[in-house]
């Protein structure tokens, strides 16, 4: 197709960095600096760091509500379900609420303002949470906080899909899922220490002093949703020239809040319906993440039956933190995967980077058996770290779960990274506020021995989703409407050099 733009605009369109479709449409060029692909590495590392450490945290703090919440129903007078749901459950359907209405509105409206004004506002709740001597402003502290970090959760995959391609995401996605997965995992230890010495509350004032510090540093970031920096680069190259009839390529566009309501807040739904690859991958990634919070109750009663005190009870967690981090090695085997291919220039497809998944599932069989058989009451007399060992699987799996089926989603659906996340995001939130809820009741009335080998028995149906989805995710995806239209805009983009090739 002839890509020549009219003569009198040759001259405005290189010095802009943009490229004009005979449609009208404007595109980057390949190489503008402007482009979050083309950012410094000082930039991007600023920027990716820190929203990685935002979730990091945030994550830790909906963990955290499960031990405050022991010692708050104490203070309340509350019976110990009802106080974990109102700290945890409630948080976390506020998460699920706010990774449907956020990811959407960055897509469309930008992604720095989320960031800044939701985190200050987290801190200003987790203040009154932790000052309000009251369960029903506790109770809105913690559901408005989990709405807020609904941002983080759901849109910094976006983010990372903004400012890094296909190689270079591959690490900061890992990076972003390690980072979130620790403090899923360490938050518990966190909040049981500072309870146990200091008084649940300080889990929420220190919170909330974090989080301030967090909302300055944000300050600094930039925006990085391409679109909307290209709607302002175009906005200037309309004034400089007259050529009011051009307008900039931007699938995210919402000409009023009522098309955004109807589209974008609809869309994170309608994907959990209409989009096979993201039911599949919320459900196997919300089980996942699900059983982490399970263990935030269940270890407690597993290991006292063992003899620790509550402040050792929430030690094994940090067994699943080490298998979290033990899945950087797959990270470099895809590295080299994707080295090789590129090398052959051979097309690297979302299902070329499914090998963790892979290892991933069949780990999580191990760890989940190997746990129920090695711990009270059916097995006596045996040490506690051999079941912790079990758990450092368990922390592999759900990294890897984590991280690849995060990434296949980013590279399946690109322009709409945000909204298929988020699909997941509010599966998850189902899960992780229901499973917290029956935790201590199942082990205890079912026995710990038969309550993991039930989750064990579902763990062993995921191991044939891996085949599934490297035989038949490349024709699904060619059938959806939305990964449909991200392939076509990658292929344009990327072969047709209408934009950057950024790191």
């Amino acid at each position: 197709m002839d890509l020549t733009p009219p003569p009198h605009l040759q001259q405005p369109l290189l010095e802009h960095g943009l490229v004009i479709h005979p449609s009208g449409r404007i595109f980057w060029a390949r190489g503008n600096q402007h482009h979050p692909r083309n950012w410094s590495k000082t930039r991007k590392l600023y920027d990716s760091s820190l929203i990685i450490f935002l979730d990091f945290f945030t994550s830790s703090i909906s963990t955290a509500g499960a031990p405050a919440a022991d010692a708050a129903s104490v203070e309340y007078g509350l019976s110990k379900t009802l106080t974990l749901f109102l700290f945890v459950s409630l948080y976390l359907i506020g998460q699920g609420i706010g990774s449907i209405v956020f990811p959407p509105y960055s897509e469309s409206f930008g992604r720095k303002k989320l960031y800044i004004v939701s985190t200050g506002l987290y801190s200003i709740f987790a203040l009154l949470v932790a000052v309000i001597p009251s369960i029903i402003g506790a109770s809105i502290g913690r559901f408005i906080m989990g709405l807020l970090s609904g941002i983080p959760t759901s849109i910094v995959a976006g983010s990372i899909e903004d400012m890094y391609a296909t190689g270079t995401r591959i690490w900061m996605i890992f990076a972003w899922a390690v980072a979130a997965n620790i403090g899923i995992i360490v938050g518990p230890i966190f909040s049981v220490y500072i309870t146990e010495d200091l008084g649940w509350r300080w889990v929420f004032y220190i919170t909330a002093i974090v989080c301030g510090l967090i909302t300055f540093l944000l300050l600094w970031i930039r925006e990085s949703r391409p679109s909307q920096l290209l709607e302002a680069r175009v906005s200037v190259f309309r004034a400089a020239t007259g050529a009011t009839a051009v307008k900039a390529f931007n699938p995210d566009h919402a000409p009023d809040f009522a098309t955004f309501a109807r589209i974008g807040l609809f869309r994170p739904v309608q994907f959990i319906f209409t989009e096979p690859l993201v039911f599949i991958v919320s459900v196997l990634s919300a089980t996942a993440f699900a059983l982490i919070y399970l263990f935030t109750e269940a270890l407690q009663v597993v290991y006292t039956d063992m003899g620790l005190s509550t402040k050792e009870a929430t030690l094994p967690f940090l067994a699943a933190a080490v298998g979290v981090m033990c899945s950087s090695a797959t990270r470099v085997y895809d590295h080299r995967v994707y080295m090789d291919l590129r090398r052959r220039r051979h097309a690297i497809m979302p299902e070329d980077k499914l090998f963790g998944f892979s290892v991933g599932a069949p780990a999580l069989v191990i760890g989940m058996w190997w746990f129920a058989w090695t711990i009270p009451p059916k097995v006596a007399n045996i040490n506690w770290s051999v079941s912790t060992v079990a758990l450092i699987f368990v922390g592999y799996a759900l990294n890897e779960f984590d991280t690849v089926l995060g990434g296949y989603l980013v590279d399946s659906y690109t322009i709409y990274a945000s909204s298929a996340w988020a699909s997941t995001a509010l599966v998850r939130t189902v899960f992780c506020a229901t499973f917290p809820l029956f935790a201590s009741s199942m082990f205890t009335r079912l026995g710990s021995n038969v309550a993991a080998s039930i989750l064990a028995s579902i763990a062993t149906l995921f191991c044939v989703c891996p085949w599934l989805l490297k035989k038949h995710g490349r024709r699904i995806r060619q059938k959806s409407a939305f990964a449909g239209q991200s392939l076509d805009v990658d292929e344009h983009e990327n072969e047709q050099g209408m934009v950057f090739i950024g790191a």
